[in-house]
């Protein structure tokens, strides 16, 4: 489902799912607020998304916070809903699955920010997370991928 999701077309680099079922799910799984939604038709998987809550000393927070404004990293980095993936397999995209799993993947949460990065330029993900209310908060970050942040508007708590 990995592999298939991200070499469709639109997508830049070979996908590792090797390294994403071995290293990067489990690492990510026993992190804070881990929360995982996933789709299915007909008995298989066909779409998935998941994340956590960020902190400063996890190193995509980290990296994120060296690339952007203090005052931005100071208001949006840390105790955040770290989106990590949304992937829909590419027979089953074009759907509307893509908006269903990130509504569910954030329901409920009470986390007031949540961010994600994806590609810079003009792509189906990008449109997608700007349909959804996300609002871009750096247009690239040096290495052609924007930071979209999404204020929940969740009173602070966490």
């Amino acid at each position: 489902m990995f592999a298939a999701a991200f070499s469709a077309p639109g997508y830049d680099d070979e996908p590792d799912a090797e390294h994403f079922a071995t290293d990067q799910l489990p690492t990510h799984a026993d992190r804070e607020d881990f929360r995982l939604v996933t789709a299915r038709a007909d008995g298989r998987l066909t779409g998935f998304a998941y994340g956590f809550t960020g902190r400063r000393g996890q190193w995509w927070p980290d990296r994120i916070a060296e690339a952007v404004s203090a005052e931005l990293a100071d208001a949006w980095i840390g105790g955040h809903f770290e989106v990590v993936e949304l992937a829909v397999r590419p027979d089953a995209q074009r759907n509307g699955l893509g908006t269903e799993l990130m509504t569910a993947l954030l329901s409920g949460l009470p986390h007031r920010r949540a961010l994600l990065t994806t590609y810079s330029d003009d792509r189906p993900a990008p449109r997608l997370y700007r349909r959804l209310g996300w609002q871009v908060l750096v247009p690239d970050l040096g290495w052609g991928s924007a930071l979209y942040g999404l204020d929940r508007g969740v009173p602070e708590g966490r």
